[in-house]
């Protein structure tokens, strides 16, 4: 049965000034919308006290099971507003579907699919004055669950909550679509073989933050990883997968091996390089390949995708020792980043039926 979402709104809504100024410069995860949404799920009871309420606090006994075994997930979509000034969300099916999978990997309980959408859907609806319509901007949605059972026992959680919250958002990195550095991570692996690399999960993100300080404290933007056994296959940023634009113009992505994400940008990014006429390969990519392929000019450009910052050109891969700078140009980047952009803002035809409007 589908769920149904109580209202409860927020007696000290932002005032139409605080809303503008948020709107104006969003940048990315800093400011939030009035409400959110939570539910709960018991062994006993299943999923229910839905509900749309206020945006603050959560209140947690010092016992509460996910901040002892991180036994947390969660996703990340936007909506966009339309030139006709609708709203629609990007396949937000495909991040319902993901985090059921994110889910069953964690031992946490399904949360529908129908029921992940309508959340969004609830929450869009009653805070729709907080969705940008400029088309470099969107509204960030959250999505997360975490295991709320009170209890140091070590065994997936007898009670579970859902909650979701929203935050207007631009840029993700600081410094707008200029071509980022990345940082090779050579004594950090993200994921491995068996483990949770293919749940977004909040563990996966926690274990590549030192690999994060490192790239920062090298002048670097981000991270990327390789494999965990080899350590010589290219697997995904800290929170991005990757692209490789080789001379003869083929879009090469490493495989799903089950340490990597699957990213609902890079599946977007499969289709669209495609119909801009582009052979598309997905294998496993040798982080020789990448360095070598620069400095030859076999590889013509890099670029990292994902939900937050979309398309993101990578101009300078750095290790210790040495660093392979990209060509300036971006052609293959812009125009998928271009054409992506134009679906989700409505400029583009949707011929896939991506885009969900908010009823």
């Amino acid at each position: 049965m589908a769920l149904d979402f109580a209202l409860e709104r927020t007696s000290t809504p932002a005032g139409d000034d605080r809303v503008a100024e948020a709107l104006a410069s969003p940048g990315f995860g800093r400011v939030f919308t009035d409400h959110m949404v939570t539910a709960v799920w018991t062994a006993d009871g299943g999923w229910h006290d839905a509900r749309v309420r206020p945006y603050g606090p959560l209140s947690l006994d010092p016992a509460t099971q996910v901040f002892h075994y991180a036994q947390s997930i969660f996703e990340g979509f936007k909506a966009y507003r339309q030139p006709d000034g609708s709203i629609a969300t990007f396949r937000p099916e495909a991040n319902g579907a993901r985090f059921v999978r994110s889910a069953q990997r964690m031992a946490l309980p399904a949360l529908d699919v129908e029921d992940f959408v309508a959340a969004a859907d609830t929450l869009i609806r009653v805070d729709e004055r907080w969705v940008p319509a400029a088309t470099d901007a969107s509204l960030y949605l959250r999505p997360f669950m975490m295991a709320t059972e009170v209890g140091l026992g070590v065994r997936p959680a007898s009670e579970v909550t859902f909650v979701l919250i929203a935050s207007p958002s631009s840029s993700y990195f600081a410094g707008g679509a200029k071509p980022v550095t990345i940082w090779l991570s050579e004594d950090y692996t993200r994921a491995a073989p068996g483990g949770t690399g293919a749940a977004k999960c909040a563990g996966n993100y926690a274990a590549s933050l030192v690999a994060q300080q490192e790239a920062i404290a090298n002048g670097c933007d981000q991270v990327v990883f390789l494999d965990a056994v080899e350590r010589r296959w290219v697997e995904e940023l800290g929170g991005m997968n990757i692209f490789f634009v080789l001379d003869d113009g083929t879009l090469v992505t490493p495989e799903l091996t089950g340490s990597i994400l699957e990213g609902v940008t890079r599946d977007t990014i499969l289709t669209l390089a495609k119909e801009l006429g582009h052979e598309v390969e997905e294998r496993r990519v040798d982080v020789d390949e990448w360095r070598k392929g620069v400095e030859t000019g076999r590889i013509t450009e890099t670029f990292a995708c994902g939900t937050a910052a979309i398309v993101a050109s990578i101009g300078t891969l750095r290790w210790r020792g040495g660093e392979a700078v990209a060509a300036p140009a971006t052609p293959v980047a812009d125009a998928v980043r271009e054409t992506l952009v134009g679906v989700q803002n409505g400029l583009i035809p949707d011929t896939h039926g991506w885009m969900h409007r908010v009823p």
